[in-house]
Order: C-alpha cells, then structure tokens, then sequence
C-alpha cells in the first residue's frame, strides 16, 4: 500500500488525479495534515507545516503503507526532512523525476515544468530537485478555471476548462522554447489533462500519476522488510 498526503483542498478528485483512489491499479490511503490549505503550503511556503505533514505520513506507515507519496509538487522542498524522519521511500513531488528525463533528451533539446504556480517555481525548489534555475517554466493563468478551482475549491470540476487551461500553459510553454524535448507537469491534479498537453504541444509528457505507479513498482514487494522498525 502507498499512503498519500494531500492538501485541504476543496475539489472533486478525478480519476487520473493523484488524489483519486481509482487512479491506481494498487491499494493507496490518504492523510490530509490540518491546516493544510494550498495558500498556506504552496504560495506562502509555510516551513511550520512539516511536522504535521510528517506525523501524517508515519500515521500512514503504521497503517502498513510502505511508501509515501503526496498530491503537492511543491512539497519536494521537503524532501531532504522526509526521509530523514520516516523509515520507508519517500516520493514527494512530479518534479523529482525531471532531473532524469531531462538525462534522456536529444542533445539540443530541453525539459520544460508546466505548474499549477510559476511564481513559486523558485530557485531554490529547481535546485532542490536537481534543477537548473534556467529551467522552461509555464504557469497556469492564475484567474482561470484550474487555478481557481486548485487555490479556492469549486463543487464541480469544469473538466473541459481545466484541460484547456493546462493544455494552453504548455502550448506557451512550446511557443516560448522551441528547444523543449519534453514536459514534466508538476502538479499532481493535472494528469487527468495529460492528453491535453501531448495532443497541444505533440511532445512527451511525464506526470506524478506514472511516476506514483513507478515508484509503487520498485518497493510493492519490499513490504516484509519495510515493515520491520527493527532494520531502520
């Protein structure tokens, strides 16, 4: 099982979405931290948040998941902290696998992040994942239906407007950077748009839903080890 960590948002999840159970084809379970709203986490960079982000994820080990995951790319500015304070693998952010695919691109070529918050792509998160501060990044419109529907909630996702929203982030992103090889979208509420961005921008496209999968692959039968204290 992989245990989740999600913020206090107030939208539906989608299949697709790292947030929906459905989305995966393995037992996951969530824990949402209190206090754990997107303006807090993301925009305000609330470092006061950590331990409860923490205690929820050992909530989670001890319910017997043998990874921890989140639905917050920007939560790979605590990557370091996590796993020195928990006793199994920690993935916490889509841009973690950027570093990678950036290693698999054609000389010439060049990754790009499309993101829920391009103002809080910082310096400092880029380096934080192995990431040039001169990294391609594209934003949504903030005052669009995903970046609303991300920082203020909604009862009902506009499906088709979210998929247009990201899918025009990455056609500007394209335009911007004709060097792109490839995308990385950093925000775990954006694969149910996947298709968007690859039908707009013709390029591969990689997502923390196929990362999640990649990474339940590697530990899913690891479980008797990781459920030993006594080996940590």
């Amino acid at each position: 099982m992989i245990g989740i960590l999600t913020l206090d948002t107030g939208f539906p999840r989608i299949r697709g979405d790292v947030g929906c159970s459905e989305t995966f084809p393995f037992p996951v379970r969530y824990a949402t931290p209190k206090g754990a709203a997107v303006d807090l986490v993301v925009h305000r960079r609330d470092d006061s948040m950590l331990p409860a982000f923490v205690e929820a994820a050992r909530g989670l080990v001890d319910a017997g998941a043998v990874g921890i995951a989140t639905t917050c790319g920007f939560l790979a500015r605590w990557q370091d902290e996590f796993t020195a304070a928990l006793s199994v693998p920690v993935l916490t952010s889509s841009l973690l696998q950027a570093p990678l695919v950036a290693r698999t691109l054609p000389k010439g070529r060049r990754l790009g992040i499309v993101t829920y918050s391009a103002v809080d792509i910082t310096p400092e998160l880029l380096a934080a994942v192995g990431l040039p501060a001169s990294t391609p990044v594209e934003g949504v419109d903030p005052a669009g239906t995903f970046g609303r529907t991300i920082r203020h909630g909604a009862a009902k996702l506009d499906v088709e407007a979210m998929a247009a929203d990201v899918a025009a982030a990455s056609r500007r992103l394209a335009s911007a950077h004709r060097e792109l090889g490839a995308i990385v979208l950093e925000c775990a509420n954006m694969p149910p748009y996947r298709s968007a961005v690859e039908a707009a921008t013709g390029l591969p496209v990689f997502d923390a839903t196929q990362l999640v999968s990649w990474f339940h692959a590697g530990i899913a039968a690891t479980t008797p080890r990781y459920a030993r204290r006594d080996l940590w």
